[in-house]
């Protein structure tokens, strides 16, 4: 099993620029042939590019060095240098370029693209570019541009629509399973899941929607105590928190309330989500009675929980149809994404109509301009 990985700190290069060429072309004829030193090429770039495939940085290794290619050198006959080749890494959506020495963020893969992290160095000049009428044979070039090292921290923080946070052992990878296709590691003893799952519900809204399995949070997660930390920065890009809580725990308020201080103190922002309350294991409880009276007593606290067993199904109609008109209402206030507007073509003018005033206007000038001309111009002695 491949070892779950968000954060990598890497170090990229450039690809240097090639040299330009001193030459000089000889053929049988031709007594001065002059310099004909082609061009350098340029070094190749460093580029992260967005993938689907991915979820996590498990693929790059640590304080390696990922060089892009260097330029090829001119040559003789005014032939430039070929460029390097570029260097793409791949990383998953939601993947942060971070400068490690200033903390200042360099991208942000929210949406797909490509970010250029290290530019290739540029080509020298060959000889021939230095020829002039005063100096018609330069035995000099340049070199190629010289490029450096520099460090790139890799942060990855998941994007999804609804991030499943509570304790260890209290069933959201079940409740994972049951909403979508995913296949979780399930067992019953605490910290089962040591990496975010994640899955995905096809059959709620037009689009496909992630659900993310945050791993389980103890007590004083934010300040470093259990799994929680690692893993309380994937919460940050969800649309929607769902509180997940063993109805068999008697401190049902307590548990929630360590689960919101501890969101709280690691974002304040994250408590505006909006979020649901849902009592797991509800299959447990054998006296129908009781389990009724103990859910009403939540209610009156103005919790409004949604009780279900994500082992039998029992109570999950209600949960997606509360997600996804959760989930509608999220989407509607994300911003539109601006098109690209095209330049319209310029509409010609509509031929107004003359009035009778400017009718009559026309024929006077007209009737001036056609007397001056018949008025004969004396000629110069």
């Amino acid at each position: 099993m491949h070892k779950f990985v968000d954060e990598v700190l890497i170090r990229v290069q450039a690809g240097k620029g090639g040299a330009g060429e001193i030459s000089f072309l000889r053929e049988k004829f031709i007594e001065f042939g002059g310099p004909d030193g082609g061009d350098g090429g340029d070094g190749g770039d460093v580029i992260f590019t967005t993938s689907e495939q991915l979820l996590a940085l498990s693929h790059i290794r640590p304080e390696q060095v990922y060089r892009a290619r260097n330029g090829f050198p001119g040559e003789g006959s005014n032939c430039n240098g070929k460029k390097g080749a570029d260097l793409v890494i791949r990383v998953p959506f939601g993947t942060q370029l971070i400068d490690p020495v200033s903390g200042a963020l360099l991208h942000d893969f929210t949406e797909a693209g490509e970010f250029v992290a290290a530019k290739g160095g540029r080509g020298g000049k060959g000889n021939a570019f230095f020829r002039t009428a005063k100096r018609q044979a330069p035995r000099f070039a340049q070199p190629g541009e010289e490029t450096e090292e520099r460090e790139v921290l890799l942060s990855l923080k998941m994007i999804a629509d609804v991030g499943l946070v509570g304790f260890p052992n209290a069933g959201k990878s079940t409740l994972l399973k049951a909403l979508t296709k995913a296949n979780p590691k399930i067992a019953n003893y605490p910290f089962t899941t040591l990496s975010p799952n994640i899955g995905v519900i096809e059959d709620l809204l037009p689009r496909p929607l992630i659900v993310a399995d945050i791993p389980g949070i103890l007590e004083g997660a934010s300040k470093g105590y259990g799994l929680g930390l690692s893993f309380l920065k994937h919460i940050e890009r969800v649309r929607l928190i769902v509180f997940v809580i063993d109805l068999e725990n008697a401190y049902v308020e307590t548990e929630l309330g360590i689960l919101k201080t501890e969101i709280e103190s690691y974002s304040k922002e994250l408590l505006k989500k909006p979020s649901l309350l849902v009592l797991n294991k509800i299959d447990r409880f054998d006296d129908k009675k009781f389990l009724k009276e103990f859910i009403q007593s939540f209610k009156k606290q103005k919790l409004d929980p949604i009780p279900l067993s994500a082992q039998t199904g029992e109570g999950m109609p209600k949960l997606r149809s509360e997600l996804a008109r959760l989930l509608r209402a999220a989407l509607k206030t994300l911003p539109a994404t601006k098109k690209k507007s095209k330049t319209p073509a310029p509409r010609l003018k509509k031929p107004v109509k003359p009035t009778a005033k400017k009718k009559s206007l026309v024929k006077k000038t007209a009737k001036k301009s056609l007397a001056a001309k018949k008025k004969k111009i004396p000629k110069e002695k």
